[in-house]
């Protein structure tokens, strides 16, 4: 489970710095061409032509790398849901409607920056309830650790089928009682990731987006660019911002997963440091575009957690006054009927 995890994050960070992907226009000599102002790679599966006349110059040049015919393509202000054919289930329901809505908000805001933190933040909102029941589902299991880690001692070195069977049997019945769903604990993780590669496409694919500025820095522009050769100090609170709404993210999911298993807890601790310094690496090579969608979720997701263990912990509070109360009564009960018989 822990190299699958690891094998996720890896990928994870080769998409966010762009290594390996052969999706790139490429000159004669086989080097992905870089649109000077920005950094941006050019892309051969953008979905509509650019407004910057340089920038439009240079995809023409290349233009019979491009996937679909480059001048088949619609102006990114024109793009509609059925502009060009869609290559596929994963662009037609996730990739082109993203970035339809991130143009269309973009163009009514006038700021395509605001547009992907507001659809970024919308997404978080839709994903709440299920980020809930995640939340409740940690929470249980950590409470049936006990219980489980008894069944475990207590069929260690049995393997035979029926040792086997009732040893799943008694594990479900844990389960039942707490309320766990063994794959509800995984459900989210299993939407972010594909929400998060779409996000990540719909931008690097739309090229109005990159051409676009917010808070005077380019939205196609990525840390190294902007500081090593345009000295914009402005990505040092980029690249901070990063790291620590994803450590704070990351460590607050943590705290609500503990389950009071040493070796599950530091195969956690051991994930939770190496996302962490991927993701430090990764932010140099992250555009601003997509920059802004990771602070704004990973920030409200850091907030969500605070405000649900707020409310989890007054009612835990609540819970622990009420039993007292209910208890005396109970024995109260019991001493009157002593004294009447």
């Amino acid at each position: 489970m822990k190299k699958i995890k690891i094998g996720l994050l890896v990928l994870l960070v080769f998409s966010l710095t762009a290594c390996g992907n052969s999706n790139y226009i490429v000159d004669d000599e086989g080097t992905p061409v870089e649109y000077e102002k920005t950094g941006q790679i050019l892309q051969k599966d953008i979905l509509c032509k650019p407004e910057d006349p340089e920038l439009d110059a240079l995809y023409q040049e290349y233009g019979d790398q491009t996937k679909i015919s480059y001048d088949d393509l619609p102006l990114c202000s024109d793009f509609h849901l059925s502009s060009n054919e869609a290559d596929g289930i994963w662009e037609g329901i996730f990739v082109k409607p993203l970035a339809f809505l991130i143009m269309k908000l973009g163009y009514l805001i006038n700021s395509f920056g605001l547009a992907v933190i507001i659809l970024g933040l919308a997404i978080r909102l839709i994903l709440m309830p299920i980020s809930r029941k995640t939340m409740k589902q940690s929470s249980n299991m950590k409470k049936a650790q006990p219980e489980i880690a008894r069944i475990e001692k207590k069929y260690a070195g049995k393997t035979d089928n029926e040792a086997m069977l009732a040893k799943s049997q008694e594990m479900m019945l844990v389960y039942k009682k707490y309320n766990i769903s063994p794959f509800g604990s995984c459900l989210l993780a299993f939407i972010q990731l594909p929400l998060f590669f779409a996000f990540l496409q719909a931008i690097n694919r739309t090229p109005a987006i990159f051409e676009d500025t917010f808070l005077g820095l380019t939205l196609g522009q990525t840390p190294v660019k902007g500081l090593f050769e345009y000295h914009q100090w402005a990505y040092l609170i980029i690249i901070a911002l990063i790291i620590l709404t994803t450590y704070l993210s990351f460590r607050n999911s943590m705290s609500t997963t503990q389950t009071g298993n040493q070796d599950m807890e530091r195969q956690m601790q051991f994930i939770f440091k190496f996302m962490i310094i991927m993701i430090s690496v990764a932010s140099l090579y992250l555009s601003t575009a997509i920059a802004l969608y990771w602070i704004a979720t990973n920030g409200f997701v850091v907030l969500q957690n605070f405000i649900f263990k707020k409310i989890d912990e007054k009612k835990e509070k609540k819970d622990q006054i009420i039993v007292p109360h209910k208890n005396k009564k109970n024995d109260k009960k019991k001493k009157d009927k002593k004294k009447g018989k």
